[in-house]
């Protein structure tokens, strides 16, 4: 497309061409330029320099982005700048120094999301604003006490004199409604002649509850810091059952609202929020089957643009009491049904990483076996595992296989709740497929059952119905050589982890992870 600019009388035009910036050889005594639909992408410092005499500037549907802060400059006769349909997201509205004769604005379906309080202040013959369709959310009541035009309207009131009309273009904006805008909101509500506004019904986008409403049927609060208080500050419970922790919260803006356990970020799909009023939240954290790892305290942040507090809510597990007898009889029944909590504590692409606490009477002493195989195998692989080390690995996994492993005291049968039955995702031909596959599962699994990281399994009690639907969706196994290696005593284990696609912690008695599907 080639650039064709026609020039009649004293005004220069330019529609619907290549052009990139600016004409450098505009004629002086020109008094109107409109260049639309082109491909001006900003307006660098003294682009219209040698235009001093110039009146009207239209520069509608280019690309613009950028405005220099003198891009105006030497215009004091501009009356009349229409920049719609660009894509700017700010202005430097002190530019509007060099412009002080400036009647008409014109900045609809631009991208503005910002308004300073000073944006007016220099521009005191406007008599027609549009600011519609841009990204604007929240912006100041002082924005327009600024607005020298406004000032003179106040003033004419007070002497009974007769002022012209200034038109403000607002509408088709994302309005937030909540405190943020409250000043604003009784502005529109007040504004009558000679300031008029070119559509009155603005309405708000959010929060959700205000969606679709206008201005004039909402009464917005004022802001405030939140306040966290809970239901209960102390919890006790016993292993594997759920515990729920709310956390209530008061605040204008609504605040965000998090949970953290050992300086680290609980993850989102085990906290649900829910607005009680529109200044009240009620966040509610679960831990499903809680687990000794769980214990201690939980802290509820709350925070908005005023400021933060949290709550402090301690959690306290009950194990199950063991019966001490110093005979060498009694100390074998109180090994048999001594407590042992297993669970994966880290997953990787190329296997898993187990993590177990005992209760038992002297664990500096205590020896371990694990028991590790195919489901189907009915001799397993044992493992011995000396005092002082409560993590093992196992790496190089078959990918479709059904796998169990057990944590048993010394060389004991393994009991129920003391194995986790698992299965790995489906054989694919390229290792980085694989990779990502794998890690895609695990992901969605947690995400699925909205639990705690690595509690997508099934659990003792489901275990064969599991299994059947499990069944449905194997691949072939593949060949392969599994190879287990001990592990250091680490304290590894978060039951509720950062989100890293790292590993994965925590689960219920029996896991189970399949292909795309989470049983």
């Amino acid at each position: 497309m080639r650039v064709s600019c026609f020039q009649f009388l004293l005004s220069l035009l330019c529609m619907s061409t290549s052009l990139r910036k600016i004409p450098g050889d505009i004629p002086q005594d020109i008094r109107k330029i409109r260049i639309e639909n082109s491909h001006l992408t900003e307006l660098p410092r003294g682009s219209f320099s040698n235009a001093s005499a110039l009146e009207y500037l239209w520069l509608n549907f280019n690309n613009i982005t950028v405005m220099h802060l003198k891009s105006l400059e030497y215009l004091k006769d501009l009356t009349e700048l229409r920049l719609q349909g660009n894509k700017l997201s700010s202005v430097p509205w002190t530019t509007f120094q060099d412009t002080p004769a400036l009647k008409i604005l014109d900045l609809k379906h631009n991208r503005l999301d910002v308004l300073p309080e000073n944006a007016l202040r220099y521009l005191p013959n406007l008599t027609y604003l549009d600011l519609s369709s841009n990204q604007l959310n929240v912006i100041s009541r002082d924005v327009f006490y600024n607005w020298p035009v406004y000032q003179k309207t106040q003033q004419s009131e007070r002497k009974m004199e007769v002022s012209s009309n200034a038109v403000l273009a607002l509408h088709d904006n994302p309005w937030i409604c909540d405190c943020r805008l409250r000043g604003f909101v009784q502005f529109i509500k007040s504004v009558s002649p000679p300031v008029i506004l070119m559509n009155s019904y603005l309405t708000c986008s959010s929060p959700k509850f205000r969606a679709g409403k206008f201005f004039h049927e909402v009464e917005l609060n004022s802001c405030m810091k939140p306040i966290t208080s809970s239901l209960d500050s102390n919890l006790t419970v016993h292993v594997g059952l759920n515990v729920t922790m709310v956390c209530l919260v008061q605040g204008s803006p609504s605040p965000a609202v998090w949970w953290t356990y050992g300086l680290k970020h609980l993850r989102a799909f085990n906290v649900s929020t829910t607005h009680i009023s529109e200044d009240t939240v009620k966040s509610e954290l679960v831990i499903p089957s809680a687990h000794l790892m769980d214990e201690g305290n939980y802290t509820c942040t709350a925070a908005n643009f005023i400021g933060n507090t949290s709550t402090i809510i301690s959690l306290k597990i009950q194990a199950p009491r063991m019966v001490a007898s110093s005979s060498s009889f009694s100390s074998s029944v109180s090994e048999e049904n001594a407590y042992v909590d297993v669970r994966i504590a880290k997953q990787t692409v190329y296997g898993i990483t187990l993590e177990w606490y005992a209760v038992t009477e002297n664990p500096g002493e205590t020896w371990y076996t694990l028991h590790f195989g195919k489901y189907d195998d009915s001799k397993k692989e044992m493992i011995y595992i000396g005092p002082g080390t409560n993590t093992y690995s196992v790496n190089d996994l078959l990918p479709a296989t059904k796998y169990e492993v057990c944590v048993t005291l010394r060389s004991q049968t393994p009991r129920k709740g003391q194995c986790i039955v698992f299965i790995t995702g489906s054989d694919i031909s390229e290792l980085e497929q694989r990779e990502k596959l794998i890690h895609i599962i695990i992901i969605v699994c947690a995400m699925v059952l909205a639990v705690p990281a690595g509690m997508y399994a099934c659990t003792t009690e489901t275990r064969l119905n599991c299994m059947e639907k499990c069944a449905g969706f194997c691949h072939k196994n593949r060949k392969g050589q599994k190879n287990l290696r001990a592990g250091n005593k680490e304290n590894t284990f978060d039951s509720l982890p950062t989100g890293s696609e790292e590993g994965l912690t925590g689960t219920t008695q029996d896991q189970v992870f399949y292909g795309n599907t989470a049983l």
